[in-house]
């Protein structure tokens, strides 16, 4: 049983209430706190010659009310809270991530523009929470590739030359939580092209067959660890050409979550970003995306 909270943002949209069912079934799972955090940004307004609107008082929150009304009847013998806070959404969304063992919020809140497929408050945090952060996509996203297996499956990305252990352990761990089993995508590069001239190039100087078993061997030896400590966790490597964010938008297909890790600081980088893989799984997934951060030293 946890004592950390997973915590669920919401701000009275559809995304937001899909985010909180989400939250409330991670919490039940892991034995947790749920806490429902709506972070409020009115603003004092006029119009010419009418009355002054000012925000609600402290005491009164519509989208909490909301959030309340959804849950009732459904989070007996769950440990729940509900804050509201005021400020900015982008800045304090990721500040519940200190004291949260997961933060869910839905790819999409009431602002913004109606054709963005992914929040800016969303990237924030998951970009900026010292936990992981789920996003729940709207439904209905369809994406193209083979027809999975059927039965509970948690993807998670593994890059074979720079293996993300946090984001590993996330996607085991979950897996055990679910009852899934755990589809591993180690894409590489492939077709591999050099440039002898302008305009020559030279055929890749080795097999696809050579390249592909390296990396399942590769991923076999990162993987030892995780099985070892998640005996009862099925887990399948599927070593897969070309581009990683591809591959995994295609597996999300049907997928419990996909999982992904945050890119690590880097030394003429020092602030925190999202890599461009998964800027992309987080746009285009079909289902919910877990945003690892790296382990504390990592980062």
């Amino acid at each position: 049983m946890s004592t950390l909270p997973v915590v669920a943002a919401v701000d009275g949209s559809e995304d937001s209430r899909r985010a909180l069912d989400w939250a409330l079934d991670a919490a039940r799972r892991r034995g947790a706190p749920l806490r429902v955090a709506h972070v409020r940004q009115y603003a004092v307004w006029t119009q010419p010659g009418g009355p002054v609107v000012l925000p609600p008082p402290p005491d009164q929150d519509p989208v909490l009310d909301d959030a309340c009304a959804r849950l009732a009847g459904r989070a007996e013998g769950l440990d729940l809270e509900y804050v509201g806070l005021d400020g900015a959404a982008g800045a304090l969304l990721p500040e519940l991530g200190a004291e949260a063992e997961l933060l869910v919020l839905g790819s999409r809140g009431r602002g913004g523009f109606a054709s963005l497929l992914l929040g800016s408050n969303s990237l924030a945090t998951a970009r900026d929470a010292e936990c992981p952060v789920v996003v729940v996509p709207r439904p209905g996203r369809e994406v193209e590739g083979p027809q999975p297996e059927p039965g509970p499956r948690v993807v998670v990305g593994l890059k074979v030359d720079g293996p993300d252990d946090a984001a590993l352990d996330f996607a085991f761990t979950e897996a055990g939580l679910r009852g899934a089993r755990v589809q591993v995508v180690a894409a590489y590069p492939w077709p591999v092209q050099t440039w002898a001239a302008p305009g020559d190039l030279i055929a890749p100087p080795v097999d696809q067959e050579v390249v592909e078993h390296e990396t399942r061997t590769l991923a076999e030896g990162f993987l030892a660890p995780h099985r070892e400590r998640h005996p009862g966790v099925r887990a399948e490597i599927h070593p897969a050409p070309g581009d990683a964010a591809g591959r995994l938008v295609e597996a999300s297909k049907d997928a419990d979550l996909v999982v992904v890790g945050r890119h690590r600081r880097r030394l003429l980088v020092p602030a925190r970003m999202l890599g461009s893989v998964t800027q992309a799984v987080l746009l285009h997934a079909a289902s919910p995306v877990a945003v690892v951060p790296p382990k504390p030293g990592e980062e």
